[in-house]
């Protein structure tokens, strides 16, 4: 289920990009601090069959922003990547997904060191999983919400 006062952000996510739009992603759930998704085999293959890495890769990098604009005042803050790793475990021979929760207490005080030093970092660490609900990679990054700078406009604003 898509939340309806997301729908226009999970649009973004999907094709706001041409390089994510170009792998099919889907959100097949969207609602206050929670987000799932999923990334077809389909047209995402390698030279043998299986899910290509960078594809992974990509499902991976996605969910810091997408768990940003269902959390955070997106007309205050953007969100930026740090850095992101990813640990392959087994081929993916089927459609993946990946869902992410974030906490009420984590985005509160997110949002009060947001509030005190313009930025704040946040963690993940995200599973990537196949059709059988078997892990095919780890993904571990860093993602920072930044205070919008005066007069600058959210980029996402338009989307919530």
């Amino acid at each position: 289920m898509i939340e309806e006062r997301f729908k226009k952000l999970v649009e973004y996510l999907e094709t706001g990009v041409e390089a994510i739009a170009r792998t099919g992603v889907k959100t097949l759930e969207c609602r206050e601090r929670y987000i799932k998704l999923s990334m077809p085999l389909a047209g995402n293959t390698n030279h043998i069959g299986i899910m290509y890495a960078g594809t992974l890769f990509t499902l991976g990098e996605i969910p810091g922003g997408a768990i940003f604009g269902v959390s955070f005042d997106v007309r205050k803050y953007f969100p930026i990547v740090k850095e992101v790793s990813i640990r392959f475990r087994r081929p993916a021979m089927t459609d993946v997904t990946l869902e992410l929760g974030m906490e009420k207490e984590t985005v509160e005080a997110l949002t009060r060191e947001v509030e005190s030093k313009g930025k704040a970092d946040f963690p993940l660490q995200l599973e990537i999983r196949d059709a059988t609900d078997e892990v095919v990679a780890t993904v571990n990054g860093t993602w920072q919400i930044r205070a919008l700078p005066s007069g600058m406009t959210s980029p996402l604003a338009e989307f919530v």
